[in-house]
């Protein structure tokens, strides 16, 4: 497989598995996300679409692979800044808050988990899953970039 394939399937796999994760958290663990959580998924939610039309399209596939390479970064860089806040190193840009769906939303604000996103619900090694997201895929958008950047052998 060459450097380029590597990284074409790289950010398509790192993507999927650090979704599937953070939904796996969710809805097997009971960890509900907060606000800035959600914020960290959109990035690889698109970068997953763009991941898998590399796969499909022949010219600009390389540009599809450095786009995914960056929103994989975009969310690393999310999850390096609610680190940050959950770690009490900075103070977050919003108040977290639980969305609830439709029907009575006295019930459902009752009944809605509290999520803060200053308090880390897990970590590994000391680290938080927003710590982990953001040391995974900033990791990955460099060794994406450097197989990118990668020549071809004859």
């Amino acid at each position: 497989m060459t450097p380029r394939r590597t990284a074409q399937a790289l950010a398509l796999l790192l993507p999927l598995g650090l979704i599937g994760g953070a939904l796996y958290s969710q809805y097997v663990g009971g960890l509900f996300p907060c606000e800035m959580c959600m914020w960290q998924r959109w990035p690889h939610y698109a970068a997953i679409v763009v991941a898998a039309l590399s796969f499909v399209v022949t010219p600009g596939r390389a540009a599809l692979v450095w786009l995914a390479a960056l929103l994989i970064a975009i969310s690393g860089g999310i999850g390096a800044f609610h680190a940050g806040v959950e770690y009490g190193w900075w103070e977050g840009l919003t108040r977290c808050a639980t969305n609830f769906g439709s029907g009575n939303a006295l019930d459902a604000i009752m009944n809605a988990p509290l999520v803060r996103c200053d308090v880390a619900p897990w970590h590994l090694l000391g680290i938080s899953l927003a710590g982990w997201n953001a040391i995974l895929s900033l990791g990955g958008a460099l060794v994406i970039a450097m197989l990118m950047l990668r020549k071809t052998r004859a």
